[in-house]
């Protein structure tokens, strides 16, 4: 059974084990149809996209006509002005079979022009709150990458009170003192304010660097179950945050088998020191 919690305070209770939909951006709708077919089999109820992964929405949307009341659906938009978020829905929209979206986040909203540009008069988060108003869009949310996410969120949040945040939180970035300050900042700002707090790259082992890419993550994952199991069993472990499943297809079940045996202990700082040790993990953001 997998662990359910209030997804922030949108009244959704969502699986804490979302479903990153960038595992479909490059896939097959017949490999798109099988994974659909596995999260409904483990009730995985909440599903995570974005414009910009590849054919993912694409591969959705037959999945959302037949069964849009069994997901909380969200995706995202990286454009930065209004008309550009315009276009950006309307195209998510159809392309995911759906005349409303549950969440709709402003993608990898880091770089400090985009940011400014973002926030502006007639900027993409203009357009969000009046499709949200129109009913076309439930929730806004942000993401992004990198060490400097953390500290860009809170200032997100200095501007508007979204509704969720996404960003990295593993183990090895838990190491760094500095990340894992602002991310802590973040998190009591989130939980004590009701916005959900996604994390990504849950499972990564490090940079592929020289090695052969095998997977269609964008970085090297985890492969063996009990190293999985840590990794997912360490960040479940902290109670107000959701794991977002990585993006290749074929590790999904591996996942999902991990958070159905979460018992809510977190491994011990020597267990992770050993998976951090004989894994190799190393961070995949330094800068």
């Amino acid at each position: 059974m997998l662990p359910t919690m209030p997804f922030g305070a949108t009244g959704h209770l969502s699986t804490r084990t979302i479903f990153g939909a960038a595992a479909l951006g490059s896939r097959s709708q017949s490999d798109a149809d099988r994974t659909m077919g596995f999260l409904l089999e483990k009730g995985v109820n909440h599903i995570d996209t974005a414009a910009g992964y590849g054919e993912s929405e694409a591969r959705l949307g037959p999945w959302m006509k037949r069964y849009r009341d069994r997901f909380f659906l969200a995706t995202k938009t990286g454009d930065r002005t209004y008309d550009g978020a315009r276009e950006s829905v309307a195209r998510s929209l159809d392309r995911l079979n759906t005349d409303q979206l549950d969440l709709i986040q402003l993608h990898i909203l880091v770089d400090e022009q985009e940011w400014k540009t973002a926030f502006a008069e007639r900027g993409a988060l203009e357009y969000l709150i009046e499709a949200r108003e129109a009913g076309l869009v439930r929730f806004i949310g942000v993401t992004g990458h990198g060490l400097a996410v953390a500290r860009m969120h809170m200032r997100s949040l200095d501007r508007y009170a979204f509704d969720s945040v996404l960003l990295p939180w593993n183990y090895p970035m838990s190491r760094n003192p500095e990340y894992a300050r602002d991310f802590q900042e973040l998190h009591d700002r989130c939980t004590s304010a009701g916005v959900a707090i996604q994390t990504i790259k849950g499972i990564a082992r490090g940079p592929w660097g020289e090695k052969e890419k095998v997977r269609d993550t964008w970085y090297e994952p985890l492969e063996a179950q009990s190293d999985i199991d840590l990794a997912v069993f360490w960040l479940l472990s902290h109670p107000h945050l959701f794991l977002n499943t990585a993006g290749d297809v074929d590790l999904l079940p591996r996942i999902i088998d991990a958070a159905e045996r979460f018992n809510e202990r977190r491994p011990t700082d020597e267990q992770m020191a050993a998976l951090a040790r004989e894994a190799d993990l190393e961070p995949l953001f330094v800068e």
